[in-house]
């Protein structure tokens, strides 16, 4: 038989096993292929919080990281968000023992890092915000911080230096400083860091953490220092607020000036310990009565010691005991926090 004539008579055959292939498919359930999750977190953390009335997006992350970087939101034109969070410090303002805004106007405290702050449920040093948006608008707003003019900041947002952005952002052109901070703190909730040495051993690189750093861990984790009771957790942190025994008198009263209450006088948020190797000076001010804190090997020292009385000191903080060799492995973990990709995400950079 002629080749032409087989291709023929199977033909129909082939059509008939396609229909049947069309058919059973359409009796199960179509895969439908699905989207990454936005910021994609590692995961051996927890997914990012978001509002419900501002999701992430990838153009309004991007729109909140020109933000961030643009001095033209303060009104002197000199102060932006990365003045005082800068990405080569863990978005910390690094080495600076207290904050400048404006016209060199100087602040209480010094402006915490930024890494992770996604994970936290409140924010300042006092806790006086309770979201990434309220902390972004007090930030704006302070006559010791940025100052803004909002009426010069809606015109910016108008110009044709924003106005796509804004539009493909939020879906319309209606310009609010609320929208404003839900953007920059769409670009804050990305910056997670989870790749120092620390988590590639908890990832199973046993071999990543020197047998120092090792026995610095043991140490910071143990009944013996008490240090992980505050600083656990994935982001070696209880979110909670303490007094450490930095002062025997607190001329900033901390979380007292939020709630009032008098077991809240000299009481600071406790920090996120990643990165710390990047953030000195230390606590809320950068010192204490005994000095400056600049050094890990302060900080260590000062727990060492007990820290200095005060009625709502925390009782953990007390006489350690430790030896010169056991402090120096305690500093030698806390450097192995550091994840150094902070300083050089692109994505994070300034655009």
């Amino acid at each position: 038989m002629p080749h032409g004539s087989m291709i023929g008579r199977r033909a129909p055959l082939m059509g008939l096993a396609v229909l049947y292939l069309l058919v059973t498919a359409c009796g199960s359930d179509p895969v439908v292929p699905t989207e990454p999750s936005f910021p994609i977190i590692p995961a051996h953390l927890s997914q990012v919080p978001v509002p419900s009335d501002n999701p992430l997006t990838p153009v309004k992350v991007d729109l909140g990281r020109r933000l961030f970087y643009d001095k033209r939101l303060s009104s002197t034109g000199t102060v932006s968000c990365a003045s005082c969070h800068r990405p080569e410090k863990a978005f910390s303002d690094a080495p600076n023992q207290v904050s400048r805004g404006v016209n060199s106007a100087l602040g209480q405290r010094n402006a915490p890092g930024l890494v992770n702050i996604a994970y936290r449920h409140a924010f300042f040093w006092d806790g006086r915000a309770a979201s990434l948006e309220d902390q972004a608008m007090m930030a704006f707003l302070g006559s010791t911080e940025m100052d803004a003019d909002t009426f010069a900041v809606a015109a910016l947002m108008r110009s044709e230096v924003y106005r796509n952005a804004w539009a493909a952002s939020f879906g319309d052109t209606a310009v609010t400083m609320r929208r404003v901070m839900m953007a920059i703190a769409s670009f804050e909730r990305t910056l997670v860091s989870a790749n120092s040495r620390y988590d590639r051993y908890l990832l199973g690189e046993k071999n990543i953490l020197s047998d120092q750093e090792r026995r610095g861990m043991q140490l910071f984790f143990s009944a013996k220092t008490m240090c992980g009771a505050c600083h656990g957790g994935q982001d070696l942190t209880n979110d909670q607020f303490q007094n450490v025994g930095l002062f025997n008198h607190y001329f900033d009263r901390g979380r007292f000036n939020v709630t009032k209450d008098p077991r809240d006088e000299g009481l600071f948020r406790t920090p996120s310990l990643r990165n710390v190797a990047l953030t000195s000076p230390y606590m809320a001010s950068g010192d204490s009565d005994k000095g400056p804190l600049t050094t890990l090997e302060q900080v260590v020292a000062h727990y060492n010691d007990g820290g200095t009385p005060f009625n709502n000191k925390d009782k953990r903080v007390r006489k350690l005991g430790l030896t010169d060799a056991e402090m120096a492995d305690i500093v030698a973990f806390m450097k192995a926090l550091t994840d150094s990709s902070v300083m050089n995400r692109t994505e994070w950079l300034a655009p």
